[in-house]
Formats: C-alpha cells, structure tokens, sequence
C-alpha cells in the first residue's frame, strides 16, 4: 500500500489451491471495485488483475509418473519425501505450463520469504544428490 491524500494504490496477490476458489477471489475484488464506484463515483477505484501462473496441480494431475521419479530420487539420500502441495510462482511451475512436467523438489530452505529465510549447505548438497540421482537414473 502507498499513497498520499489524492492517490492511493493497494496491491493484493490473489493465491488459491483451488481454480473455482481463485476465480471467486478475482470475481470478490471485481464486485468490490464496482460497489465503491457505485457508491463514490465512477473512477474511485480502478482495478486491474493481472494473472501470474496457474496451479500447477492442473499439470501435475497427469504426470504421477514424473511425480513418482522425484520420489525416488528423493529416497535415493535417505529421506522419505513429503508432498506439500504448491500452486506455482517456481520454476518447475513455468516449465510445466510450457510442457515439461516439473514437480517441485524442494530447496532445503527455512522462513520463506521473511527476513530469516535461508538454505542450509547441508541442504543444498543433498539437493544436488538429488538432482544427480535424476540426471543418472533413464526415466
């Protein structure tokens, strides 16, 4: 949010697991920019949505092979991997919206986008193991 007593402008991410969900929210601020103009004259409020990335789910629903592998390779180091479901803003994201199934590894990282966030060298190099692990292995 920033602003001065002639301008203000507020900017919201709109994040959802669930498409009819994430549709709803848009659908909620385009109702809400509407009832403001209706309510303080038309220009109050303008609203542009502007959509990022999808859920990756919708990609991944067809692909548990792909899935299935990262597993395997996770196991590969000694860890038993755990699905938490993402909806997208990662590479593996974008790559599976482009046609190349990419399911998220994980990064070993802690307190995601806060001021603690950080990866341990211990993480990283069993990332790496984990990716030689997929690099070695024939689909």
């Amino acid at each position: 949010m920033s602003g001065n007593c002639e301008r203000t402008e507020l900017d919201y991410i709109i994040r959802d697991h669930d498409a009819a969900s994430f549709e709803n929210r848009k659908r909620f601020m385009k109702e809400a920019a509407t009832l403001l103009n209706n309510k303080y004259g038309e220009g109050t409020v303008t609203l542009q949505i502007t959509d990022q990335y999808q859920n990756m789910l919708s990609v991944m629903k067809d692909h548990s092979d792909v899935i299935e592998i990262a597993r395997e390779a996770i196991r590969s180091v000694g860890l038993e991997p755990i699905s938490r479901p993402v909806r997208g803003g990662t590479d593996g994201a974008q790559l599976s919206f482009k046609g190349l199934p990419c399911p998220n590894l994980g990064t070993g990282g802690y307190g995601f986008h806060g001021p603690f966030e950080h990866c341990t060298l211990e993480g990283m190099q069993t990332e790496i193991k984990i990716i030689k692990y997929l690099m070695t292995h024939p689909l």
